[in-house]
């Protein structure tokens, strides 16, 4: 019997909560067919089933199941009916459950396919299951369709902002019927300032009313004031309320221009952004809100201004907080086109699937206001081919039909042969590395503005600096594996000189973004390291080097070189650490702003004054190593500004917990990142070491995941052990559904015990 059918016996199964990753679960493995670059995580065939019932009281509503995501290929039944299919693992789609419900005590049952048995189907780490939310949506038989709003304000001035507000209104009773919309716009304090009721004639199956709404003297959206209103559509038949619908709304206007870049309320903003995955480090493809807030703040205190969902559409939690928290969005829909990057990627279906599902995209997001760029494609093969004209052109019109924000492909690069660039069907010139290129630009694109969709590519792990050649250099893994690029002079002392062979250094990309108007900005890739494509690098790699973050969510250096960069705050960070037995001299590093000089000392004696020059973005010295303290003193006009030490640490002694909250809701949802450190007799971060980490947990919580940033380590980030990596680990708590404090405690042998209590409210 099939796990479809109404009296298949799943008693025996696993009960678990959705958002869930399976892969997330299982072991690290050369062998499993997704290879490193899928994350070397198995994939294969999962069902979920889900019994409830339904008060008589429903009966006559319309009853839809909504999934805002299922990686991939999955099909749905409910009490043996089948339902569909949705093969695009990113794409959020909903089910008309009515005609197939039972009522009061006879139960029904939900069934999920979920196939993502063919692989490599990714060049990333995609996850498996019912990764993002889903929900039973109850509502009246007349009703605003799902997103059936849509949100624009073609006008703002100071004493005003025009806001046309179309809703889509489906009535499924077979029947005529006159109904009446009321859409009011509530501000942050939920007060209405200003409202509109129209009469609708729903003569058929569906209706779409067009209202004009002006708000007075506008609070606008912006970077560091996302002032947010909300939309109330309701729907009401002969005086009676039948149906809400609740919408955000920022008001903002913004253009990209072709010699002064990217204009915001009418001033001029460098766009200062990173490229994501979808992936949350050890809580794997699950969604999670809290760990996606985290790492937006990482990426805010950064400097970063904007997010790009590389490379397909992203869990609707992430689109709200960027709204939230004041963070533009190029939103991404698709990495495959007609022809395939891996043996069963998305090509398979594009024939079939691609036009429903970014009219889905769109449709689903174009609301927000965050949402600044959609880019139809990343990297695409056809850009070489006679398609890549045709289908840039048919997916261009698609979206303009539906929205009219700016359209991009991330190309690499956008040159002469490429079909894509030359289609015209774009209206941003997305570039795609080769940084070289984009001084020329308005040469070659005179009539259309420039975006850097990827930079960079630089490689870095967190802590970790070689020590092999007569001077220091990052280096992102052992020195026994191979690698073919980059920086083959294993003599070069500049820290951030190892970027992949089709990259760049951080520093190299960031001065020329920096030096040009027209250039409107950059996305760094990536923001975070993440699981899957540890490109170039391969087995026993399994995660990426590129993010400016690692995988548990510690910054690496470079982060402090953007920081110093990118933001008003007062920045001073020197690196890397001071313990180097047997080392004859260590080049230091200092990123610093705010400041004309840093001065650094070495255990009291003065080893001299630095300032940058020209476009540096560091200073240097070169340090005969002897053991102590190494302490750095930034001024500004002869005063002293920020001052930094670095210690010799001595043999570990202690486990030290950090969480990142110390109080967390009692939702069975909420998170508390914990970070743990090794310290010596003298409560010094050991900045060395391996020592492996025992986690042991009382009170109403759980552990959910394990991390260190090590993208070669093959430990299970779902277990209760992790090896300390350069200094640091993570341990993920998150409460259930009862209030009461958590104690978490990190043992480890030799070591004194560390303990914290989480309160759970």
């Amino acid at each position: 019997m099939s796990a479809s059918a109404i009296g298949y016996d799943h008693t025996s199964w696993r009960k678990l909560s959705v958002p869930h990753d399976w892969s997330i679960e299982g072991e690290f493995s050369k062998e499993h067919p997704a290879t490193e670059g899928g994350g070397a995580l198995p994939g294969g065939i999962g069902w979920y089933r889900k019994v409830f019932k339904l008060d008589e009281a429903t009966k006559g509503k319309k009853i839809y199941l909504q999934f805002d995501g299922i990686y991939m290929n999955s099909e749905v039944w409910i009490n043996g009916h089948y339902l569909g299919k949705r093969p695009f693992g990113y794409i959020s789609f909903e089910y008309d459950l009515t005609p197939h419900l039972n009522y009061g005590e006879e139960p029904n049952t939900v069934a999920v396919k979920v196939d993502n048995s063919k692989q490599p189907n990714s060049r990333w780490y995609s996850g498996s299951g019912i990764y993002r939310n889903t929900r039973l949506v109850i509502t009246s038989p007349i009703h605003v369709a799902q997103w059936g709003t849509y949100v624009k304000v073609p006008e703002i001035t100071k004493e005003g902002a025009l806001v046309k507000v179309q809703t889509t209104v489906l009535n499924t009773t077979g029947e005529s019927a006159k109904a009446s919309v009321h859409t009011s716009i509530k501000d942050k304090d939920n007060k209405i300032v200003a409202e509109a009721t129209s009469p609708l004639e729903l003569s058929g199956s569906e209706a779409v009313l067009d209202q004009e709404i002006t708000v007075s003297t506008p609070e606008l959206w912006s970077l560091h004031d996302p002032n947010l209103y909300t939309v109330l559509t309701e729907i009401s038949l002969n005086g009676e309320k039948v149906d809400t619908y609740t919408t955000s709304l920022g008001i903002r206007s913004f253009s990209f221009d072709q010699e002064k870049g990217f204009i915001l309320n009418g001033e001029q903003v460098k766009i200062k952004g990173v490229c994501l995955h979808h992936d949350l480090g050890c809580l794997g493809a699950a969604v999670n809100t809290r760990a996606i807030e985290r790492q937006l703040e990482i990426m805010k205190e950064m400097g970063v201004n904007a997010i790009r969902t590389s490379h397909n559409p992203p869990a609707p939690e992430l689109l709200a907080l960027c709204d939230k928290m004041g963070l533009f969005v190029m939103n991404e829909t698709f990495d495959i086109w007609s022809m395939k990057k891996s043996p069963y990627d998305y090509a398979l279906y594009w024939d079939e699937w691609h036009v429903r599902d970014i009219k889905d995209h769109i449709k689903r997001d174009r609301n927000h206001p965050g949402i600044f760029v959609w880019s139809i494609g990343n990297e695409i093969v056809d850009q070489w081919s006679a398609e890549g004209d045709t289908i840039a052109k048919e997916l261009a019109e698609i979206v303009r039909s539906l929205d009219d924000r700016p359209i991009t492909a991330a190309m690499n690069p956008p040159n002469e042969g490429n079909t894509i660039a030359k289609s015209g069907a774009l209206d941003l010139i997305g570039y795609n590395y080769h940084h070289g290129m984009y001084e020329a630009h308005n040469d070659k694109f005179p009539n259309t503005p420039f975006i850097a969709t990827e930079t960079t590519s630089a490689l870095e792990t967190r802590g970790y600096y070689d020590q092999k050649s007569d001077t220091i250099k990052r280096w992102p893994i052992r020195w026994d594996l191979p690698f073919d690029g980059g920086n083959p002079d294993n003599t070069v002392s500049a820290y951030d000189q190892v970027s992949a062979p089709w990259g760049s250094t951080h520093e190299e990309t960031w001065k020329i973004i920096k030096k040009h108007d027209f250039l409107s900005g950059m996305f760094i890739w990536t923001g975070f390291d993440y699981l899957g494509e540890p490109t170039p690098y391969g087995w026993p790699s399994r995660s990426s080097y590129f993010g400016v973050v690692d995988l548990a969510g510690f910054p690496k250096d470079a982060y402090y070189m953007y920081q110093s960069e990118w933001t008003d705050k007062d920045v001073l960070h020197i690196f890397p650490h001071w313990n180097w037995t047997g080392r004859d001299s260590v080049d230091v590093w200092a990123y610093y702003n705010h400041a004309d000089e840093v001065e650094l000392f070495l255990n009291g004696k003065s080893l001299g004054t630095k300032s940058k020059n020209g476009e540096d973005l560091h200073v240097m010295w070169r340090v005969a190593y002897e053991p102590g303290v190494l302490k750095a003193v930034s001024r500004k006009s002869g005063e002293p500004v920020l001052e930094k030490t670095v210690v010799t640490a001595g043999e570990p002694v202690a486990v030290k917990l950090s969480p990142d909250r110390s109080e967390i809701s009692a939702d069975g949802k909420d998170l508390s990142f914990v970070t743990v450190e090794i310290l010596d007799k003298e409560n010094n971060t050991v900045p060395i070491g391996s020592n492996e980490i025992q986690f042991s947990i009382d009170g109403p919580g759980e552990i959910v995941g394990v991390d260190n940033g090590d993208p070669t380590s093959h430990l299970s980030l779902k277990g209760n052990k992790i090896q300390i990596f350069n200094g640091k680990c993570l341990v993920v708590i998150q409460s259930d559904r009862q209030a009461g404090e958590i104690t978490v405690r990190a043992a480890s042998d030799g070591l004194k015990s560390g303990e914290i209590v989480i309160k759970s409210l």
